[in-house]
């Protein structure tokens, strides 16, 4: 494969594959040496992507696998998850305000099992289908519906125990 055509493939997706580890690593560096290592063995890889029906799934599972050796590894024993991912809102109090509800979601995520943290991110956040979550975990449609419901459940529980609790 030419190395623009594996450029073509790989680097509209760059910025899904950051998103991903990013949700998954400690910091900004974290997420970028890991994309940089998933890039550096899909270019060593490069002859094989042509077998692959979906290089996005390919890459967006190297890059979820890659961080999850990552946590495993002794020198991730520090890691943790951070996130601030908004887009402009209208007015600056109501930006405010959805920045920090947004926070707070992200802040429950980190308490969630890791599948679900994953799967809210892929679904919630990147916007992926079911059969492409599926295809990239490796889990039928039906365990990954039942695992979002429960992370939703679960953060909508302590959203509104949290919102109750600054009323009281």
């Amino acid at each position: 494969m030419q190395q623009q055509k594996f450029l073509d493939i790989i680097l509209p997706i760059k910025d899904k594959l950051y998103r991903l580890a990013k949700r998954i690593l400690v910091s900004n560096d974290e997420a970028e040496d890991a994309v940089q290592e998933v890039f550096l063995k899909l270019w060593n890889g490069r002859e094989k992507m042509k077998n692959y029906k979906n290089p996005e799934a390919f890459a967006m599972t190297m890059t979820k696998n890659y961080c999850l050796d990552r946590l495993k590894s002794k020198q991730a024993s520090n890691l943790t998850i951070v996130h601030n991912n908004y887009q402009n809102s209208e007015n600056l109090q109501r930006k405010v305000e959805v920045n920090e509800e947004v926070e707070m979601v992200f802040e429950l995520m980190k308490d969630l099992p890791e599948k679900q943290k994953i799967i809210m991110q892929m679904r919630d956040v990147e916007q992926y289908e079911f059969s492409e979550i599926s295809q990239i975990l490796d889990i039928n449609e039906t365990a990954i519906r039942v695992s979002l419901s429960r992370a939703r459940k679960t953060i909508r529980e302590q959203l509104i125990k949290q919102i109750n609790y600054g009323i009281n």
